[in-house]
């Protein structure tokens, strides 16, 4: 069976975004974390990802200005949500969206072990 790596999606008026049936598994049972990325897109990570790969990598020296940037970057307008179990959803914050330019259409690519969120084009 083929890894689903890729899906377009229409926001609803609540800003929340539908997962497809063929990944909930990957989301469910647990928070979703949603913080800006590298460029004007989103990252979407699992807890389980968030908690096991991401805290790890922004952990470092003190003054090392570089994991400092990256906790800043990562950080600023971190937020959390848990999926929608029955209908399969993700909320999206405002600001969030706001920062990716996303208005209502959304693309969504996996990055590895997590999912990138752009404003479709």
């Amino acid at each position: 069976m083929n890894k689903l790596d890729y899906f377009e999606r229409t926001l609803d008026d609540k800003n929340r975004l539908t997962i497809p049936a063929d990944l909930r598994h990957e989301f469910s049972g647990g928070e979703v974390t949603i913080t800006r990325g590298f460029g004007n897109y989103l990252h979407v990570y699992t807890k389980q990802v968030w908690e096991e790969k991401m805290e790890p990598a922004l952990k470092g020296d003190i003054l090392d200005e570089r994991i400092a940037d990256l906790n800043v970057k990562f950080r600023s307008g971190k937020s959390t949500t848990l999926m929608d179990e029955k209908q399969g959803r993700i909320t999206l914050e405002k600001h969030l969206l706001e920062y990716a330019n996303i208005n209502k259409d959304v693309v969504a690519v996996r990055a590895g072990d997590y999912w990138r969120l752009s404003a479709k084009s």
